[in-house]
């Protein structure tokens, strides 16, 4: 394909990748600019078009990934945040005597465990999932550049 691509359709479908990083600068930046990069030029280049679908379904489903992620983890902190008022919970309670200033957690009573663990592997996954789009996003940039096809991982086609 890259004896028939212009270096002009290379550079437009580069711009298309690398133009998801608006998101840092532009609230859903990442969706809006390369779909109006996309949208514009789409019927006139294919390179160009499939590209644009590319870069989409990626930023689509890694939205989707990080909204389920985010879903998985509201039960935990749901139920830790009754637990936030219980002023007995951190020792705040015995705050109230100043001279004696007692301040420590009784490990029979340490409640972290039950919801520090989950929160904790969405995080680390809603990390890699930031990552992973930053990754793929150089080097989708980089290799439409030179003029060859590339597909993300972990898409889902919602643009065919």
């Amino acid at each position: 394909m890259t004896e028939t691509v212009t270096k002009h359709e290379r550079n437009l479908s580069a711009l298309i990748h690398a133009s998801t990083f608006s998101k840092f600068f532009i609230p859903f930046g990442n969706f809006i600019v390369p779909l109006v990069l996309w949208t514009a030029n789409k019927k006139e280049y294919e390179f160009v078009d499939h590209n644009g679908k590319q870069a989409l379904n990626f930023q689509i489903s890694l939205l989707l990934y990080s909204i389920i992620l985010g879903l998985i983890s509201i039960p935990f902190f749901f139920g830790f945040f009754p637990n936030i008022f219980d002023f007995e919970h951190f020792g705040f309670l015995r705050l109230n005597n100043f001279n004696n200033l007692n301040i420590h957690f009784d490990s029979d009573d340490f409640r972290f465990g039950t919801w520090l663990l989950p929160i904790g592997i969405t995080g680390l996954l809603q990390g890699a999932l930031f990552v992973v789009n930053i990754v793929y996003t150089i080097l989708a940039t980089i290799r439409t550049n030179d003029g060859q096809t590339f597909e993300y991982p972990i898409t889902i086609k919602f643009i065919k």
